[in-house]
C-alpha cells in the first residue's frame, strides 16, 4: 500500500437518488486499496432529496475510505419539465453551472492527494482494477471510454480530437489515443496540475486555441467545462488522453 498513490474521487451531484446504488457498488467493488481513496461530493439543486441520501451514505463511505466530504452548493438552475438535458438551447447555461460545480468541489475537497478522478454518479459498471490500469499508463490527463452498452457508440461525446470529427469509437483499437478535449464521465487528473491552475472554465475558453474546432454554433468561440479543461491543458502545454478499448458504462437516459 506505501507504493499506492492518494486518489480523490469527485462527484458532483443533482437528482441522483436512482443511481446511488450502483455509483456505491461501484465504488466499493474497486481493488485498488480503499485506505488510498477519498471521496468528494457536491450537490447541487436537487429535488430528489439527493443531499440528505448522501449525507446519510457518508458514515458508510467513512468506515471504507480514507476521508469523505459532502458540500451543496445551489445555483438555481433548473432544466425545463420534459426537455432533456442534452437539449442544445440549455446547453451553455447547463454546463456553465456544471462546470462551476466541479471547481467548487475541486477546491473544497482536495487536500494531499496524488491523483483526482472525477466520476459522474449515472456511470454504472467498469473494472474492478480500473484506477490501477489508468495509474499504469503514465498519463496525465486520461480517460476511458464511456459507452451505453459494450463495442457500442461514444456516450461522452465531449472527448474527441480532428476539429471535432473523430470521438473514441472511431480510434478503437489503439491502446491510447490523444485527444483535444475530454468528457467527465471517468476523468483521471494528476492533482498538481488542478493545483497549477487546471479548472474547468465555466465560460467559453480557448481564443488561443480555436483552431482546434470551428466556432460553436451555440456559445462562440472556445469551448466550456471538459471541452474548455481539454483546451486550457494545451494552452498550458499538457497532452490529453483516452483509452478508447478500456469501456466504462453509463445509463441510458
Amino acid at each position: 500500500m506505501e507504493a499506492s498513490p492518494n486518489i480523490l474521487v469527485l462527484t458532483p451531484l443533482k437528482d441522483a437518488r436512482p443511481f446511488l446504488g450502483s455509483y456505491l457498488s461501484g465504488l466499493e467493488k474497486l481493488t485498488y486499496p480503499a485506505a488510498r481513496i477519498s471521496l468528494g461530493f457536491l450537490e447541487s439543486d436537487s429535488r430528489d432529496g439527493s443531499h440528505d441520501a448522501i449525507r446519510a451514505l457518508a458514515p458508510r463511505l467513512a468506515a471504507r475510505f480514507r476521508r469523505v466530504g459532502v458540500w451543496k452548493r445551489d445555483y438555481g438552475f433548473h432544466m425545463p419539465e420534459g426537455v432533456p438535458r442534452y437539449a442544445p438551447a440549455y446547453q451553455r447555461q447547463r454546463r456553465m453551472i456544471l462546470a462551476r460545480a466541479r471547481n467548487q468541489l475541486l477546491f473544497r475537497a482536495l487536500d494531499d492527494e496524488d491523483w483526482v478522478l472525477w466520476l459522474d454518479v449515472d456511470v454504472i459498471d467498469y473494472p474492478a482494477d480500473i484506477l490501477e490500469r489508468l495509474l499504469a499508463t503514465g498519463r496525465d490527463i486520461l480517460q476511458p471510454h464511456c459507452v451505453t452498452e459494450p463495442g457500442g457508440e461514444s456516450f461522452d461525446r465531449n472527448a474527441w480530437r480532428d476539429h471535432g470529427t473523430r470521438l473514441l469509437q472511431d480510434l478503437r483499437g489503439r491502446e491510447a489515443t490523444r485527444l483535444d478535449a475530454v468528457g467527465g464521465t471517468m476523468l483521471l487528473v494528476r492533482a498538481d496540475l488542478h493545483r497549477d491552475g487546471l479548472i474547468f472554465p465555466p465560460f467559453p475558453y480557448g481564443l488561443r486555441s480555436r483552431w482546434i474546432r470551428p466556432v460553436h454554433p451555440v456559445w462562440g468561440e472556445g469551448e466550456i467545462e471538459t471541452e474548455g479543461l481539454g483546451m486550457m491543458a494545451k494552452d498550458m502545454g499538457l497532452q490529453c488522453w483516452g483509452l478508447p478499448d478500456l469501456e466504462i458504462l453509463h445509463a441510458k437516459v
